[in-house]
């Protein structure tokens, strides 16, 4: 950062240092009072100070509970078989990607077969008695048929559409939707024993629990061929004690972090009960994971607000920097900045609270300070010789 900012000073084209001393005595050489750092617009924009506002704020007082990353049990399903059947097709393998709806497996199934046949005569008789039906009432209408004719038209036909209804509603059981029972009819009768499984959720397939010709469905045998998890969404879950549970709530936002990596999270499930061996309480937060940064079993740190409280004047603590042993801020002004000795009073992991040597509404650089105050250093060194 310095090399670019002197950079963008030569380019300026300007001579003068770009830190200079106030004029005026100084007691003590680099002493945050006495030091102005003198700079043109232009270079402040070339340093992306970060310019902003003093104001009022709120501090937390932060706790730090450890977790393990898990699937989002709202972004998880199982593909499974609710009859006995064969395995015929698999389409999907470990790692695979799938869409919502795709077909993962087939399943060749005399049960299915049968459902489907039935399903079948049932919409044949349906469509037949309708017929009888619909001729029935324009005869009875026209008194060239009985009543006691046309009622037995009238429940032979209702017969028929209870059994079709019946029969549909097997299939809807057998996991076939809407538009695969009204596609039957135009079906070969020989692929009336396979039936396709589709994915419930778009997702990576995690587990694969069957092979090819594996028997499915029968008690004691599998009935989950695939696990699909969608990571773009995971859960946090963390252990927090007893003591602390009082100081967080559902909704509140938080930070979780593994080495480098950090993100916000947002806690959604504050447990009741207590775990019986650890005595702490099971915390889910959901953290939203588009960039897969987190994977499911790694364990996390997190940062929880609690006992928040208003602060007069706060400052992010990005922009403090130590300058023999005192708290200094850089403060905006006509020429550049001023090195400013501050006094600080609650911190916590986001800002300090500011008791002295600030007033609200100056302008503080928040970023990149720290090469403000090597360039101070510099000056007070070239001062001395």
């Amino acid at each position: 950062m310095i090399r670019i900012f002197l950079a963008a000073a030569l380019l300026l084209g300007t001579m003068q240092p770009l830190l200079a001393h106030d004029d005026k005595p100084a007691t003590k050489a680099g002493h945050p009072d006495e030091a102005a750092i003198k700079l043109s617009a232009q270079q402040v924009e070339a340093g992306r100070f970060a310019i902003a506002d003093v104001h009022a704020g709120t501090i937390a007082r932060n706790i730090t509970v450890p977790g393990t990353i898990v699937p989002s049990g709202d972004h998880i399903a199982r593909v499974a078989v609710r009859l006995l059947g064969t395995v015929a097709e698999l389409r999907k393998r470990l790692g695979d990607r799938v869409t919502a709806g795709e077909v993962v497996a087939v399943i060749e199934s005399r049960e299915v077969a049968d459902a489907k046949s039935e399903y079948l005569g049932a919409r044949l008789v349906f469509n037949l008695q309708q017929t009888l039906f619909n001729r029935s009432t324009t005869l009875w209408e026209g008194k060239v048929l009985s009543e006691n004719d046309f009622l037995r038209a009238r429940t032979s036909f209702e017969d028929a559409r209870i059994k079709l209804e019946l029969s549909r509603q097997k299939l809807f059981a057998l996991s076939l939707d809407a538009g695969q029972i009204e596609a039957l009819p135009q079906q070969p009768v020989e692929t009336l024993r396979r039936q396709e499984l589709r994915a419930p959720i778009a997702g990576r397939i995690s587990e694969r629990r069957v092979e090819l010709g594996s028997l499915v469905g029968r008690e004691g045998q599998e009935s989950e061929l695939f696990t699909i998890v969608d990571l773009g969404v995971v859960w946090a879950e963390l252990a927090v004690s007893p003591a602390d549970l009082a100081g967080i709530r559902e909704g509140q936002t938080i930070q979780i972090a593994s080495g480098a990596a950090t993100s916000p999270a947002t806690i959604s499930f504050i447990s009741p009960l207590l775990d019986k061996d650890t005595r702490s309480a099971r915390v889910i937060a959901t953290v939203d994971n588009a960039a897969q940064v987190w994977r499911p079993g790694a364990y996390v740190s997190a940062e929880i607000p609690v006992d928040q409280g208003a602060a007069g004047l706060v400052v992010p603590r990005a922009a403090l920097q130590t300058i023999e042993r005192e708290s200094v801020v850089f403060v905006r002004t006509l020429e550049g900045f001023e090195a400013r000795r501050v006094t600080l009073g609650r911190q916590d992991g986001r800002v300090a609270e500011v008791t002295a040597g600030l007033q609200r509404g100056e302008r503080i650089a928040t970023a990149n300070s720290f090469v403000l105050k090597a360039d101070l250093g510099k000056a007070a060194v070239e001062h001395q010789h």
